[in-house]
């Protein structure tokens, strides 16, 4: 697999949304420690995780206990693998989200988080959403005092505007080496937060990223059909799925982007590693272009 680069690490450009593994509709324990699997097996060295993806109330941390159950039965070697947490969200077991972003409970948060993942400092912890009823720069200087006690070695923010973007850059200097928004075919709103995040050299990792393309059939349809669009069309020319098409227009966006499309069965997983080594053509970024909404 190519790589990209995360806080001077080397990553493959296509990463692993791991939260279809532990919310509703989950799949059993052991394909979902395949699906993990066969992830690394691809190439796959970031994995993006939370501590709120989990189903049910009273299983906060399900799925980062997942992934380092996944880690430690690994036959292969697992030194190069990022692990990116998040806090700051909650999911009450009604299917509904909160936002919790004070620096206190961010702060037992990330140190829950790395007692769950079993390791003794976290690679790249996000701030998963700004908290309205908190300060941005106080959730921010949160990140810091991570930073500077050591329990995080780098900080990343999600779901945020440029000028979040700004501020936590001025707080956090060199510290900060990530956005995740959502940013996909259907949803490109964070084109500006695109751009900035690679003016100042962080990686922009885009979640929920093949929104407005049908994906492969390996996890079945995703919304409205749409058989008939460009990236249908292109894959159908290519022999791949419009899943590896639709994250290859995403790479060719930014060197910045590293997509991280969720799996719920390695062959979803096999399928979106497959989308770093395709190139698309000139022709092919034009044809998706003009096909692309708004």
């Amino acid at each position: 697999m190519r790589y990209r680069t995360v806080a001077g690490t080397a990553v493959g450009a296509i990463g692993l949304g791991a939260m279809p593994l532990s919310i509703e509709h989950r799949p059993d324990e052991a394909r979902a420690v395949a699906t993990v699997h066969a992830a690394l097996d691809a190439g796959v060295t970031l994995i993006d995780t939370a501590d709120s993806y989990h189903w049910h109330a009273g299983e906060v941390g399900h799925n980062e206990l997942l992934i380092a159950r996944a880690l430690a039965r690994y036959g292969g070697d697992t030194s190069g693998v990022l692990i990116a947490t998040k806090g700051g969200r909650g999911r009450p077991g009604d299917g509904s989200w909160t936002v919790t972003a004070t620096p206190s409970h961010l702060k037992r948060a990330a140190e829950a988080s790395a007692e769950r993942l079993g390791i003794e400092a976290i690679g790249l912890y996000q701030l998963h959403k700004p908290d309205l009823a908190v300060p941005w720069a106080e959730s921010v200087g949160a990140l810091r005092e991570l930073l500077d006690a050591g329990t995080i070695r780098a900080a990343g923010i999600s779901n945020v505007t440029t000028g979040q973007i700004r501020q936590a850059h001025q707080i956090l200097g060199d510290g900060l080496v990530s956005v995740q928004n959502q940013y996909s075919p259907a949803v490109r709103d964070s084109e500006p937060e695109l751009r900035l995040s690679a003016r100042l050299g962080l990686a922009f990792l885009p979640w929920s990223p093949l929104g407005g393309i049908s994906r492969s059939s390996l996890d079945g349809p995703s919304g409205p059909t749409s058989a008939g669009t460009a990236f249908q069309r292109i894959a159908a020319k290519r022999g791949v799925s419009p899943q590896q098409i639709a994250l290859a227009w995403l790479l060719s966006r930014s060197p910045a982007v590293i997509p991280v499309p969720g799996a719920s069965r390695p062959a979803s997983i096999r399928d979106s590693a497959q989308a770093a080594e395709l190139e698309l053509s000139q022709a092919e970024l034009t044809q998706l272009k003009d096909a692309l909404p708004g």
